[in-house]
């Protein structure tokens, strides 16, 4: 009992000894942790404190004494640090917060102390006024993400379907902008000019329609065919005046027509390069294409723009599938093989796709030729007056899948099958261009053989009625002469430009028919049918049509060429096609929702902009040859347009040196001209 008693008797002795020896290990534990804090940067927070506490009590003083505003300012200045590098602290993110929500609360509250009685508000104000400039320039930075024209609508194609078809709509949209420049440039320096301050309509002949054309002028048949009232418009090259000035202003429009047709290349030359060195510069290092195959696929093979799971699901077996072939490639390298009859297929297949291409030529020239019989018929059906069009635009639809077809039998490499595909597209639209040309210059060869005869009877023309009207009497003015029956030249400038117009409608319309017809319709065809046929349509023939990214980029170049090259005859030719583009936007996006699917073998489009660019300069190049053949080599019409009584079309720039000019600046421009000077330039610039 005694030791019971006596170990009761220690109990609360004990206990006291326990509780100190716990504080005292408490004391421990929080005087280490907050030794830790101090390391991690706790301890700032602390000391943040006292200071909150000074800086409160000082700040309840209308004026601050200098120790306390020089704290106050090294407190701002460190919270500003403390700030910017909060990123790279080695916290937990719950930390990372709260210290960043107590620094910024410590920065907005004391900043504007900085200042002394009212110098106090108006550093706040400046503060104020400053972050609020900051936040409005982030808010128009989005603002101007979200003006971007159709970005949305792209961003939901690219979600869909992949970026290799959104690369498609972005180039798209690039064309829409660069005509949409050059429209600016034609109709504001040449169209609305002569419209306000040129001879109105029907005041003269190459703006009056003629008197046997009048029935007929207003006719659907007529207008359609770009004839009657809109061939004598302000569409075409015949309606603008040959004064050297118009209207109020003095306006030389025949040399702001020469130097706007001369711009319109320049302005695209530029873009064109500026858009390739801009895609060359942003584009990453892909490596090289032998080398690291595998590690290439591996790390940069996924495209993170994807959010269908139909498309991430193609894009997974695409990427499976590139291994699958990569492995075979690399087995097959090592492998022994026919060599000699693969040899034989692909010159079989290069023959035959060489008779396809000059089968096409001689067609199209045989056909042009063949219209020019027909437009000397009186009654020409509708077939015969469209017979080129027609033909142009069912070579476009029809050679594409015959030389994939032949190609099959060449057994390339997926990518490099698709490159071949696209140079013999390529080869087939220029062919079929420049035979279209070279058949169109017969043509206007004889219209410059016609404009002989026809310039001596209007000569003649004019000449009896001035003789008959004045009779004996030499004092007696005449009547004027009704413009409608003036006889006028053939105006082969207007054919070339009309030509040309016609070519761009027929294939704005086979386009659209071609989305109707091969996607739209093929699309419900296959959805409503398939519950009731002998086989799956979806699966198989002919399933849903999957959209055809180099076959639009190409025609989309090759219409752009056909543009730069009409639009000197034409003014008006870019007025339609940015109205065509504008709505291709919208029903090619429409029909890519709503009737075609993601590709099986969804590729990335980071290595194509360059090549489509190339592709654009090419053309670009090969358009302005016919237009500068015309303008330093045939005469102009004699009754129509800016440049009628000159030998040649760049005679406007030699009158316009000599009389608005120094003489020493047509001595330049003469040497500047020299051969010697021409040749070495063109050398370099190619």
């Amino acid at each position: 009992q005694p030791t019971k008693q006596s170990k009761r008797g220690r109990k609360p002795e004990e206990r006291q000894r326990q509780n100190g020896s716990n504080q005292r290990s408490k004391g421990i534990r929080k005087q280490r942790k907050e030794n830790n804090q101090e390391r991690e940067g706790g301890g700032e927070q602390t000391e943040e404190r006292q200071e909150k506490q000074v800086i409160k009590q000082s700040l309840t003083v209308e004026s601050l004494s200098e120790e306390e505003l020089a704290m106050l300012k090294e407190q701002v200045e460190q919270k500003k640090k403390l700030i910017s590098t909060m990123r790279n602290k080695p916290w937990r993110m719950v930390k990372k917060l709260s210290v960043l929500r107590e620094a910024q609360d410590f920065v907005e509250k004391f900043e504007g102390a900085l200042g002394k009685g009212k110098g106090k508000k108006l550093y706040a104000y400046k503060m104020m006024m400053a972050k609020k400039w900051v936040k409005f320039k982030r808010d128009f930075e989005n603002f101007k993400t979200q003006c971007i024209p159709w970005e949305m609508k792209i961003k939901e194609v690219e979600s869909h379907f992949g970026s290799s078809v959104a690369s498609y709509f972005i180039f798209l949209r690039w064309m829409y902008g660069v005509n949409l420049v050059l429209f600016g440039l034609i109709f504001g320096l040449v169209i609305i000019p002569e419209v306000l301050m040129g001879m109105p309509y029907g005041s003269m002949p190459r703006k009056t329609v003629p008197r046997a054309e009048q029935a007929t002028a207003m006719d659907f048949s007529v207008l359609w065919d770009f004839e009657g009232y809109i061939k004598y418009s302000a569409l075409f090259y015949g309606y603008y005046n040959n004064q050297r000035t118009i209207g109020w202003l003095k306006y030389r429009l025949p040399m702001a027509y020469f130097m706007v047709g001369i711009s319109v290349f320049g302005y695209s030359l530029m873009v064109v390069i500026r858009s390739m060195a801009r895609n060359a510069n942003e584009s990453t290092a892909d490596g090289d294409d032998d080398n690291f195959i595998f590690s290439w696929k591996m790390f940069t093979s996924w495209d993170y723009l994807i959010g269908n799971p139909e498309t991430a699901d193609n894009k997974f077996a695409s990427i499976t599938t590139s291994f699958k072939e990569s492995i075979v490639d690399e087995q097959e390298s090592n492998k022994d093989e026919n060599i000699h009859l693969r040899r034989f297929l692909r010159v079989l297949a290069n023959v035959l796709i060489i008779c396809c291409l000059c089968g096409s030529g001689y067609l199209i020239y045989f056909v042009v030729k063949r219209s020019q019989t027909f437009s000397k018929m009186q009654n020409a059906g509708w077939y015969e007056r469209n017979e080129v069009e027609i033909v142009m635009s069912l070579l476009g639809m029809f050679c594409p899948p015959l030389f994939e077809t032949i190609a099959a039998l060449e057994n390339y490499h997926p990518r490099i099958g698709l490159k071949w595909q696209l140079g013999r597209i390529f080869a087939l639209f220029l062919g079929n261009l420049y035979t279209f040309l070279l058949a169109l210059m017969d043509d206007v060869n004889e219209k410059l053989a016609e404009e002989d005869v026809v310039k001596n009877i209007t000569h003649w023309t004019l000449l009896g009625h001035h003789n008959s009207s004045a009779g004996n009497d030499s004092t007696v003015t005449p009547p004027p002469l009704d413009p409608a029956d003036v006889p006028r030249g053939p105006c082969w400038e207007t054919t070339v430009g009309i030509e040309f117009v016609r070519l761009t409608v027929s294939d704005i319309l086979v386009t659209y028919i071609t989305i109707l017809v091969g996607d739209f319709i093929r699309a419900c065809f296959v959805r409503f049918v398939n519950y009731c046929w002998c086989w799956d349509l979806e699966a198989g023939f002919p399933s849903y049509a999957e959209f055809d990214i180099s076959g639009n980029v190409l025609g989309l170049v090759f219409n752009q060429g056909m543009i730069w090259m009409g639009s000197f005859y034409a003014p008006g030719l870019v007025g339609i096609n940015v109205l065509r583009l504008l709505t291709s936007m919208y029903f090619q996006c429409w029909a890519v929702m709503s009737s075609n699917v993601p590709h099986e073998r969804v590729f990335k489009a980071s290595k194509s902009n360059n090549f489509y660019m190339g592709l654009l300069l090419l053309i670009l190049f090969l358009s302005l040859l016919p237009v500068a053949y015309t303008i330093m080599s045939l005469p102009p019409s004699f009754d129509c347009g800016p440049f009628s009584g000159k030998k040649r079309m760049y005679d406007v720039i030699q009158e316009t040196i000599e009389l608005d000019f120094p003489v020493f600046v047509a001595k330049i421009f003469s040497y500047v001209a020299n051969p010697g000077l021409i040749i070495p330039a063109i050398l370099l610039m190619v």
